[in-house]
């Protein structure tokens, strides 16, 4: 983060790459100016009104004036509000729309070092800050200044001596609220910093929520989380202790200045040298004065808070995207897959896959097996194309798969894990998850593919059949059952190429017969990769390639290995006895 210490010039960048709704801008801060010299004529207008106490009669039409001041001031003041609370949900939506948009093209690698938690922190959190600046602080900032000028400017036609005397307070109040306000600020960068700390943990925990209980691990988790609000109230106490300051100084400075304006007022009145309404007329500039200062503490906190969100935002939107944004678009049906002495390392010093070559021919069914941890599941991350390797290419026929464009190579490839992913939805969202002409997907075609995948039939079985919600991570549905639905998925999107992490590894005997056949029948035509944790499954495959630290030590059919490679012989009759 040393990067970004560049003062607020990076702050007003990105305010200005958001395309400011112009008008409502200018709306909004025209409105605020004719709102504080509305208000500035207010005192004038009063000061006319007690005077004429004097005489017999009040001035009806100085009365309409003033009860029309106040009307006028309150409907320009709503305009103002509602403008600048526009740009400022309008510039907040732009900025999380650009930072959703890069984060769901940026490389897996990210979501590797970054907990989401920290990242949905900075989408909401931080983008609000700048919103609160932009719609809140920065108005009264403005109006603050044109308040300020506009009231001493009077003051000193109206009497120099008796505004002199006011002013005492600027610098009093200046000295108390600069070094206030700058404690404020790095107390509260010390709470969004440790709020999105908080916030990835706490979805961390509520994500994971049946590993939580499963392990008995409630009373660690609750004093994490203790210790996380424990750590938010320390900044909340300390924002709290600061506020606690700034409130009672200026109430004791305001309340000085007003006694001496007073005193000092009541003695020019009594002597004849000012009038009474003169004397109410420079209280009311007092406070367009005093209220205005105390507020830019605030809007210099909320501003140097802003600069801090600014930062973590730009780091975001400065990210590389995921590689493959742009490229060929190219059909791979009956292509063979070269994997060319590819070498693979999450950290630099160390390597996981170590050149690794093998081609799959159309067709082909191609398993990985090997001890756990040797490489196979970086493997299959290689070929998804969520990592690229270190050295070494991936081809399909003479074309290397970075030249093809993500959207199109991942569009052609299926993809059914040991975990069956879903999302919080329906059936028929999960089926059609990703496709871009879901609308146009009829229920045939979807009783159809979960036909294939032998699904249809409980599905038939939910009183709201293709509409059932599966709740979060489909728990409402069985591991065969999620296991079903992946793979109808699969034969909805018709892939040319598939890959499946040892799909029926984790199913009881009954599901894993069904799901097998599934696997069987989706398989048929395809070139397929298939990690093996159990060498029944893949006795028949055309290649077995055996992955040991990173390293392939065999090749070739069942039979092959059996007679040539002593670890895949010993799996085998340890396995297959």
């Amino acid at each position: 983060m040393e990067k970004k210490q560049g003062g607020l010039k990076p702050f007003f960048t990105l305010i200005l790459s958001t395309k400011i709704p112009k008008l409502a801008l200018i709306v909004g801060l025209t409105a605020s100016v004719l709102t504080t010299l509305a208000g500035l004529v207010v005192p004038l207008l009063t000061k006319n009104l007690v005077d004429g106490f004097e005489v017999a009669s009040l001035s009806i039409p100085l009365m309409i004036g003033i009860g029309a001041a106040f009307i006028v001031q309150a409907i320009i003041n709503g305009i103002s509000i509602y403008s600048l609370s526009y740009v400022g949900q309008k510039v907040v939506a732009r900025l999380r729309d650009r930072m959703w948009t890069k984060l769901i093209r940026l490389p897996v690698s990210h979501f590797d070092k970054e907990t989401s938690g920290e990242t949905v922190s900075r989408v909401v959190n931080d983008t609000g800050i700048v919103r609160e600046l932009i719609s809140q602080h920065l108005p009264q900032f403005i109006t603050g200044i044109i308040s300020i000028i506009g009231a001493v400017t009077i003051l000193l036609i109206m009497d120099w001596k008796m505004t002199l005397i006011m002013l005492i307070s600027v610098p009093i109040t200046v000295a108390i609220m600069i070094p206030l306000g700058t404690k404020m600020a790095k107390i509260s960068r010390g709470l969004q910093d440790e709020t999105a700390v908080f916030t990835g943990h706490i979805q961390q925990t509520l994500g994971e929520i049946r590993l939580m209980k499963a392990s008995n691990a409630e009373q660690n988790e609750e004093a994490k989380g203790l210790a996380g609000i424990g750590k938010l109230l320390g900044f909340g106490l300390k924002e709290a202790r600061i506020t606690a300051l700034i409130a009672p100084l200026m109430y004791l400075v305001v309340m000085v200045v007003i006694v001496m304006i007073i005193g000092y007022g009541g003695m020019r009145v009594a002597n004849g040298t000012m009038t009474t309404g003169a004397l109410v007329a420079f209280l009311l500039y007092l406070f367009q004065i005093i209220f205005p200062i105390t507020s830019f503490a605030m809007f210099f906190t909320q501003l140097q808070k802003a600069k801090g969100a600014t930062e973590r935002i730009i780091d975001i939107l400065e990210l590389p995207l995921e590689e493959g944004q742009d490229g060929l678009e190219m059909d791979i049906a009956n292509k063979p897959v070269h994997v060319a002495n590819v070498s693979f390392a999450y950290e630099a010093d160390e390597p996981v896959l170590k050149g690794i070559s093998f081609e799959a021919q159309p067709g082909e069914m191609v398993a990985f097996a090997g001890p756990s941890g040797g490489g196979k599941t970086t493997m299959f991350g290689l070929l998804e194309r969520f990592y690229e390797p270190t050295a070494g290419e991936i081809r399909i026929d003479d074309t290397p798969v970075k030249a093809l464009s993500m959207a199109s190579w991942r569009s052609q490839i299926g993809y059914v894990s040991q975990e069956s992913a879903m999302m919080a939805g329906t059936i028929r969202e999960n089926l059609c998850y990703g496709l871009k002409e879901m609308e146009d997907i009829t229920d045939e075609r979807l009783w159809e593919v979960a036909g294939m995948a032998y699904a249809d039939e409980f599905i038939k079985t939910f009183p709201n059949g293709l509409d059932t919600e599966v709740g979060e991570r489909g728990v409402k549905l069985s591991g065969g059952q999620r296991q079903r639905i992946a793979i109808a998925r699969a034969f909805l999107r018709d892939p040319k190429i598939l890959m499946m992490d040892e799909a029926t590894a984790s199913l009881d005997s009954q599901s894993e017969g069904v799901v097998q056949e599934a696997l069987t029948r989706l398989m048929e035509g395809r070139t397929t990769f298939v990690i093996a944790h159990r060498l029944s499954t893949i006795v028949d495959a055309d290649k077995i390639i055996f992955i040991e630290d990173g390293q392939v030590t065999g090749m070739g059919t069942h039979q092959e290995l059996t007679q040539s490679h002593a670890l895949y012989r010993e799996f085998a009759e340890q396995q297959l006895a």
